[in-house]
């Protein structure tokens, strides 16, 4: 029998599911404001898209930065989130709250 981190990680090899993945931790984040995990998340779809190295590559950004701004304790600049989800084929968005469509 696997283990649930082992079926996610499955899972999210699909981009469609790790980009539902990262939204839910997103939203999540916006309800509980727990950064840990929402960058819990962003380190598991990179660990499926090749690991911490290859993103550093695919970045250009420092492989020992990327630990850090991944960590529990990471709190990465803007341009670093972009740099990190573009390098995982993914963009931020912006949409509008529900019920407030002016």
């Amino acid at each position: 029998m696997r283990n649930f981190r082992d079926y996610l990680k499955e899972k999210l090899k699909d981009p469609e599911e790790a980009a539902s993945y990262l939204n839910t931790a997103l939203e999540e984040y916006e309800n509980d404001r727990d950064a840990e995990a929402f960058l819990l998340a962003v380190r598991t779809v990179a660990e499926v898209k090749g690991g911490i190295t290859e993103l550093a590559k695919k970045t250009k950004l420092n492989r020992q930065h990327l630990y850090r701004t991944l960590s529990s304790r990471g709190n990465p600049r803007l341009n670093t989130l972009e740099a990190v989800l573009h390098g995982l084929g993914f963009r931020l968005s912006i949409v509008p709250l529900e019920g407030n469509l002016c």
